[in-house]
Formats: structure tokens, C-alpha cells, sequence
């Protein structure tokens, strides 16, 4: 079936610098066919009426489907707290796309995400990038794995000392996470060697880490958390990304040396915890003016997804370049994830995930107009 979306306002988000451009979108089986300022056939055509469409929005880190909306306990699956390693669980298993927050995704323009397990466990599974359409979480799926999950600082340390079990120092979160990576490379060789060993899927789980197919995805907050995470990452020469790098901003120029990407966030809400006392809406700012790569996130449910877009405005207004806060919840995240072929921004080939906006997308007075995802309008405002 051909689409055709005539007379949008077109940011792609392919530059370093972009204007929209008024073009004509195709669209061929859920995929972007074309970009052009003439009108061809198609099956159906939607009228943009000179509005600005973008690519829809990516959440490089959240928990959506994994902490259901309004029930409790019973929709709380992202933290597996009977034991601080638990590299094995695959967020696909804990994810329920009938959640409500799904639909709210999508009516806020949230058309991918990096969703999987909190931060209670050293190491607690593996995140996938996931469509925010479907019903079915196997045909929602980007990639899984997309990364491992490890965590330090505050969180690990709390739920496990509360045990009265280890970990309940950062030394002994850095020495858990070391254990697991060399006991993985020895599972590695065995499994290389005549005599393979018996079945471990916590050991299947980090082979792809070792590969370098995935990297780790590190919680870690405070600047001596990030440079943990790095000596770590370096050890065991595997990739990392650094999630919430909440004081990142105070150690830009180090992150610059690393050449690593942060995904930032989130940066609402209160100082719940003494490793947050320097949350600012400044640091993506800093680390993009730095010259680091910088995602912003939800960490849904702490921001609800869909207003993914205030987080990035709240970012401008602390210093961020605009169109750099809009790269920082689409192609960015999308490059960082590793899923830029598919996602992220509007190119030839790339998936129909689009949206449409009566306004700036980072003005709060802005509304979605319609939400499509693989060629598929899955929302649109009643007056549109």
C-alpha cells in the first residue's frame, strides 16, 4: 500500500543543522519510499497542511510495560531482588504492551524505546528496543538483546543491605560485576574448547557483551559510579554506554577523552537520593557542548514517556542548542542504541515512524496531530 503524506513542514534530523522544508513524504509497506517536493500517485494521501512532521521520538532508557500504571505490586517486574547478578532475565519476558502507558507513547509521539530492568541488581538483564505499537511484544521487537543492564551506586547497595546480604558497598557492586565478566570469558573458552560445559544461561546471556554485540548499559549516577563503570568496561575490553550520568557535567572534558555516549536524565522530579544532590538540567547541556553524544530519557515510570519532549525543553532552557535537543530524542538515541538503520530519523529505507505537530515540539502548547508507526497511523487529534 502506498501512502503518500503531501505538504509537511520535514525535518529529518540527518544534518548537524536543519530547517524544515516543505516535501511530500512516501511511504511502501510501512517503509519511507520517498522524499520529494513532487506529488505522486498513492493509495491514500494525508494532507499535512504545511505542519512539521518529524521521526518520532526514541526513549534511549525507560521501563515501560515493565511497572504497569496504577497497580502496584502486581505490575511490578522490573526488579528480580532475591539475587544481585541476574544477567539471564530478558526484559521481553516482564513487558505487558496492554499497559495504558503504550497508548500515551504513542499519543505523545514516542515511537521507540530502550525499555528493561531497574536498578536494584548489580547486573539485571538484558534491555530491547521495542515499537510502542502492537499487542504481541515478539512483533514489537527492534532488537534483544540491545544491552545488559549493570548498576552501581545507591541502588544496589540499599536493596541489599536491607537483606542483610552483599552487596552493601560500591567496592563489593564493582567486585559482583567483575566476578560475572570473568566467569562469562572462562565460560566463553570452555564453550570454545572439546568439552563444552553444562547449559548456563546467566553465562549465554553475557556472551554477547564479550563479543562486543551488545554493550553494557551502566546505571551510575555519581562521577566516581561513571568512572567505575568505565575502569570496568576497559578491564574486560567491552562497549558501555553511561545511563542518567547524573553528574556527568562535572567531569565533561574526562567523558570527551572516553568518547563515550550518555543518556541523560532523568532530570525532573525531586533529589530522592544523596547521589543526586548535583541533578541539574544542565548536564546535557554541558556534555553536548563538550562534544559528547547525549540521549534524553524518561527512566518511565519516574517521567511518564510521553513528555520526553518537556525533558529535552527543559534542557534548552538550561543551555542546550534546540536542534541538538531534538537530535537528543531521535537520531541520537537511535545511533547510541545501534538501531539508526531502522530508526531515528526520516530517510530512504527507514521505518515509517512519523509524527506530526501543530507546533514547536518543544513548546508545551505543541500537540501531536497524528502518530504513525510502520506506515500505520496509530493516533490522531479528532480536529486534524
Amino acid at each position: 500500500m502506498l501512502i503518500l503524506i503531501k505538504n509537511a513542514r520535514v525535518m529529518t534530523m540527518e544534518g548537524n543543522r536543519e530547517e524544515p522544508e516543505v516535501k511530500n513524504v512516501l511511504i511502501e509497506d510501512g517503509k519511507i519510499q520517498s522524499l520529494s517536493t513532487k506529488e505522486g500517485k498513492a493509495d491514500q494521501v494525508i494532507d499535512a497542511k504545511g505542519h512539521l512532521l518529524l521521526p518520532g521520538f526514541i526513549d534511549a532508557h525507560c521501563h515501560l510495560g515493565m511497572w504497569e500504571d496504577a497497580i502496584g505490586f502486581e505490575g511490578a517486574d522490573g526488579n528480580e531482588m532475591t539475587d544481585p547478578l541476574t544477567p539471564g532475565l530478558r526484559a521481553i519476558d516482564g513487558i505487558n504492551p496492554m499497559d495504558k502507558t503504550f497508548e500515551e507513547a504513542r499519543n505523545g509521539g514516542v515511537t521507540s524505546v530502550a525499555t528493561g530492568p531497574g536498578s536494584a541488581n548489580c547486573m539485571g538483564g538484558s534491555f530491547a528496543a521495542i515499537k510502542t505499537k502492537g499487542a504481541r511484544i515478539d512483533e514489537m521487537i527492534i532488537k534483544d538483546p540491545l544491552a545488559m543492564k549493570i548498576a552501581f551506586g545507591e541502588n544496589p547497595k540499599r536493596v541489599y543491605d536491607a537483606q542483610k546480604k552483599s552487596p552493601s558497598t560500591r567496592m563489593a557492586i564493582a567486585s559482583k560485576i567483575r566476578e560475572a565478566l570473568h566467569k562469562a570469558k572462562e565460560y566463553q573458552k570452555k564453550k570454545n574448547s572439546s568439552e563444552p560445559p553444562a547449559f548456563d544461561i546467566d553465562m549465554e546471556a553475557l556472551l554477547p557483551v564479550l563479543e562486543k554485540k551488545i554493550p553494557l548499559k551502566a546505571h551510575a549516577h555519581r562521577a566516581d559510579d561513571i568512572f567505575t563503570a568505565i575502569r570496568i568496561a576497559k578491564e574486560f575490553d567491552v562497549r558501555i554506554t553511561l545511563d542518567h550520568a547524573t553528574e556527568g557535567h562535572l567531569i565533561a572534558d574526562e567523558l570527551v577523552k572516553e568518547k563515550l555516549d550518555c543518556i541523560v536524565g532523568p532530570s525532573f522530579g525531586d533529589r530522592s537520593k544523596y547521589e543526586l544532590k548535583n541533578q541539574s538540567f544542565e548536564t546535557a547541556a554541558v556534555l553536548n557542548k563538550s562534544g559528547v553524544k547525549v540521549a534524553i530519557m524518561t527512566d518511565h515510570p519516574v517521567i511518564p514517556v510521553q513528555h520526553i519532549n518537556m525533558c529535552a525543553q527543559y534542557a534548552v532552557r538550561a543551555g542546550m542548542d534546540h536542534y541538538e535537543a531534538l537530535k537528543a530524542i531521535t537520531i541520537n538515541p537511535a545511533q547510541i542504541l545501534g538501531i539508526d538503520d531502522r530508526v531515528g530519523s526520516i530517510k530512504k529505507g527507514k521505518d515509517a515512524d512519523l509524527v506530526l505537530w501543530n507546533g514547536d515540539p518543544l513548546n508545551i502548547n505543541s500537540r501531536v496531530l497524528f502518530t504513525m508507526i510502520d506506515g500505520e497511523i496509530v493516533y490522531m487529534e479528532d480536529e486534524f
